[in-house]
Parts: C-alpha cells; sequence; structure tokens
C-alpha cells in the first residue's frame, strides 16, 4: 500500500469548528506540503482514505475533488489519483530576478537573448517615458528558461541617458534586473497583472500550444523622478505562478525599495 501521513481520525477533535470534508482536505495538503506525499506521490484509493480518517465516501470524495480543482492533485481515470507537480513561482509584487528565483529551488537558470538593440518604442511605451512616438528607446528580449523548460519572456525597454551602456551587457551571464539594480537602484516600483492570450510570436518563444493562457505583469520602476524602465514579463499559465500575502490593513501600495 501507498505511504500515506501518519494514522489520524478526522473526526478526533470534536471541538474543530471545520467541516469534515475541510479536515480531510487540510490533512492531505499539508502531507503534500510538508514533502511527505512528494510530486507524483500515488495517492491511497477513497476507500483507504475512508478508513485512514473514519470518514464517509462522500466526504473524501469532495476532499478529493477540491484538492484536485486547487491544483495539488490529478486524478487519471482508471489509474488514480497522484500528487501533481508543483508549479515554480514568484511572490506577486517581489523584485527579485528570475535567476535568483530559479537557483533558490536548486534548479538551473538559462537565459536566451533574442534581441537587444536601440528600437523605435511603441506609442504606448514611448508615452510611459514621456517621450513622442517613434522617440529610440534601448530594448531587450529574453527568454528565461528553468531546467531548459521556458518560464518566462521578458520584453524590456529602457531609458537610454539612465542607462548608456545597457546594449553593451552580456544578458546570458547577468539579468537585466541584476544589472539594471546596480546601476540605477529603483525607488519606486509599479506593478500591473492580467491574464492575456500570447501572441504567436510569444508562443513560439515559449514552446507553449496555441491554446495555453500566460500570466503578463507589467512593470515600471522609477530612480527618483525618472522612470528607468518599462517590462512586460510574460509567464506561461500551466508552468509558472505569482504569489502575493497581504496583512489585514495593508491596503493597495506602490513597492518603494528592492531591485527591479
Amino acid at each position: 500500500m501507498p505511504s500515506r501521513p501518519g494514522r489520524r481520525t478526522a473526526t478526533a477533535s470534536a471541538s474543530e469548528a471545520a467541516p469534515l470534508y475541510a479536515r480531510v482536505k487540510r490533512m492531505i495538503s499539508d502531507a503534500i506540503h510538508s514533502g511527505e506525499w512528494p510530486s507524483g506521490h500515488r495517492v491511497p484509493s477513497e476507500s483507504e482514505l475512508v478508513r485512514e480518517f473514519g470518514v464517509s465516501r462522500m466526504t473524501v470524495n469532495r476532499a478529493l475533488r477540491e484538492l484536485t480543482a486547487d491544483g495539488l492533485l490529478v486524478r487519471v481515470q482508471g489509474v488514480g489519483t497522484f500528487v501533481a507537480e508543483q508549479k515554480p513561482h514568484s511572490a506577486l509584487f517581489d523584485t527579485s530576478s528570475i535567476a535568483d528565483d530559479i537557483a533558490a529551488r536548486g534548479h538551473r537558470h538559462s537565459a536566451r537573448v533574442v534581441r537587444l538593440a536601440s528600437d523605435a518604442a511603441p506609442a504606448d511605451i514611448a508615452a510611459a517615458f514621456d517621450r513622442p512616438e517613434g522617440a529610440v528607446l534601448f530594448h531587450s528580449l529574453t527568454v528565461h528558461s528553468d531546467d531548459e523548460v521556458p518560464v518566462l519572456l521578458e520584453d524590456r525597454y529602457v531609458e537610454p541617458e539612465l542607462v548608456p551602456h545597457y546594449l553593451e551587457q552580456d544578458f546570458t551571464h547577468m539579468t537585466a534586473h541584476t544589472y539594471l539594480t546596480s546601476i540605477a537602484p529603483p525607488s519606486e516600483v509599479e506593478h500591473v497583472v492580467e491574464a492575456v492570450a500570447p501572441s504567436a510570436g510569444e508562443r513560439r518563444l515559449l514552446k507553449i500550444g496555441p491554446r495555453e493562457p500566460c500570466l503578463l505583469m507589467r512593470r515600471r520602476t522609477w530612480w527618483g523622478e525618472r522612470m528607468v524602465t518599462a517590462v512586460r514579463l510574460l509567464y506561461p499559465g500551466t508552468r509558472y505562478r505569482l504569489e502575493g500575502h497581504f496583512a489585514r490593513g495593508d491596503g493597495p501600495r506602490r513597492l518603494r525599495a528592492g531591485g527591479r
């Protein structure tokens, strides 16, 4: 029989207010997050879980259905239920380097620079920099990979007057984030996040299918009163997630410290 969390009974603590299915769901979730049930682990059958937790089959079934909807489990018809492969993630309002995020998971970061040049900025980008339409800005387009799997397309414009040597850098060995942070540490950061359908060109660079959605983070950073960079960070929805944690009373805010 597959290993499972230590023997426990969902009905043991009558003082708990949570419904039985929620308690079962929590115990399975704890086993996954603790590493006791790693990615790919086969979950015991419903009958085994009924005996293990001392609850009804309906209770177990609901817990498994909700954990599957949450993305923690994968149910394969006629085969069984398995712990899902966990997606890498970045903090929603963190401005750390993608290379640092990947290294922290013990994986290998690599980058492919698709474009590094002086380009006429699109109207919306030029306006963001308070420049006329067609103004020339530094432009880089980079695909970041986690163990050879593309997880981020970084499309960045940079103010040449503030970062004059941007085009001379090797962004396969150092991220634009790391370089820009060392040159012009931001005093203000703005994020906008939305779900988008990537273009055909973006799908090719990220090596994703035609129906795969993406998360898009638009980020702008300032050094003093001047905007240094505007960047589109495009993440394949099935390969990456963004997270945020907020305390009561935090409210919406702009970050005013940290890297880019």
